[in-house]
Formats: structure tokens, sequence, C-alpha cells
């Protein structure tokens, strides 16, 4: 695992749940780009991205 993926996984999960409940256009599309940012992390740490909705996986 790298310490850069780990840490774009990071950022784009704060970045989604900062922005996830905002209503405005401007709120959801940051929310989306935490999600990609997430999975860009994910996907270098050799982790598949998460393709579902946001808070409809279980906590582990």
């Amino acid at each position: 695992m790298s310490v850069e993926g780990k840490i774009k996984e990071a950022a784009g999960f704060v970045k989604e749940e900062a922005f996830e409940h905002g209503k405005s256009p401007e709120a959801q599309q940051k929310a989306q780009d935490g999600r990609d940012l997430r999975n860009e992390g994910r996907i270098e740490d050799g982790k598949p991205p998460k393709t579902t909705e946001p808070g409809t996986e279980k906590p582990e």
C-alpha cells in the first residue's frame, strides 16, 4: 500500500463526507470529486473502487 494512495483515499473520504448532504449542485459536485479522489487512492493501493451509493455499506 502506498502512502500517496492512503492520503488520497483519506482526503477523498473527508471531502465526500463534508459535502454529501448538501443540496446545491456545487456541493454535490464537490462530494463527487471526493468520491473520485477516494477511488483513485483505492485503485493505487490495489483495492476495488467503491461503487455503491454513499451510506449504503455496513461498516466492517
